[in-house]
């Protein structure tokens, strides 16, 4: 059984400015975005002015839609009762799915502005996201959220601030996951030229499929707890469109044209 090291989740405090351990995973994110889509971007078509004019649409696409995500889908109720809510960014919440869906904004308003194709620009993005989602849990782990539900496995963990139960470290899986494995499968199958929207396909499928995995031992949030069948989470239901829509482009026939 483990121990959570119960790390101060603030990294520095210079007077009233405190720097928080998650809001440096975020730069991190961005900063490792900026120097794959460099490494990326010759071969790809993309100047170096490109990649930081898409890492800038793609930063604002996660912080607003990540916010906005996390009313809609997980605070809706509250968010009705107390609109302000929306604002209160000082009290946390961010979900992915809305993230995505902001990134996904943010690419349509680049490819317009630099006149791309849309699946150019998001078969460009996809294989520089995983590091950055990776980044995000390990936040996740320090700031002792988001953790898993009890367990008897040997590297159960206890997060004192929760309870005296040996749980999954979830936020380590996922960082294994969707931050180091689902990065090594896209950027090693984007290597070679791939028919259009088939890498941003194996990441929504890649993505989909273990947020689904990982659900059954993250403990539910307790707002929500199951939302059907008694067993499903409303991550494993935002993941759902997420895997039916990777597996059809990565299998349809009909190539992409325009």
């Amino acid at each position: 059984m483990l121990i959570f090291p119960n790390i101060d989740p603030v990294l520095l405090q210079l007077g009233p400015l405190a720097i928080h351990w998650y809001g440096v995973m975020y730069l991190l994110a961005f900063g490792c975005a900026f120097w794959l889509g460099n490494r990326r971007a010759e071969t790809a078509g993309f100047t170096q002015d490109q990649v930081s004019d898409l890492i800038f649409f793609g930063a604002i696409g996660v912080v607003l839609g990540g916010r906005l995500g996390y009313i809609l889908f997980y605070q809706f109720e509250t968010f009705i009762a107390q609109p302000s809510l929306l604002l209160r960014v000082w009290e946390g919440g961010m979900s992915f799915h809305g993230g995505l869906l902001g990134v996904i904004a943010g690419v349509v308003f680049f490819a317009r502005k630099h006149r791309f194709r849309f699946y150019q620009v998001m078969d460009f993005v996809a294989p520089i996201v995983p590091i950055g989602l990776g980044a995000g849990r390990l936040g996740n782990f320090i700031g002792g959220e988001l953790w898993g539900r009890p367990t008897d496995l040997p590297w159960g963990m206890v997060f004192s601030h929760v309870d005296s139960l040996a749980r999954h470290p979830s936020q380590l899986y996922q960082l294994a996951l969707e931050g180091m494995l689902l990065f090594t499968l896209v950027w090693i199958y984007s290597a070679k030229p791939r028919a259009a929207l088939r890498v941003s396909g194996l990441f929504l499928l890649g993505y989909g499929v273990q947020r689904f995995v990982v659900e059954f031992v993250r403990q539910p949030d307790a707002h929500l707890n199951f939302i059907a069948f008694e067993w499903m989470t409303q991550g494993q239901l935002l993941s759902l469109p997420m895997i039916v829509l990777g597996l059809y482009l990565l299998v349809r026939k009909t190539p992409i044209k325009g």
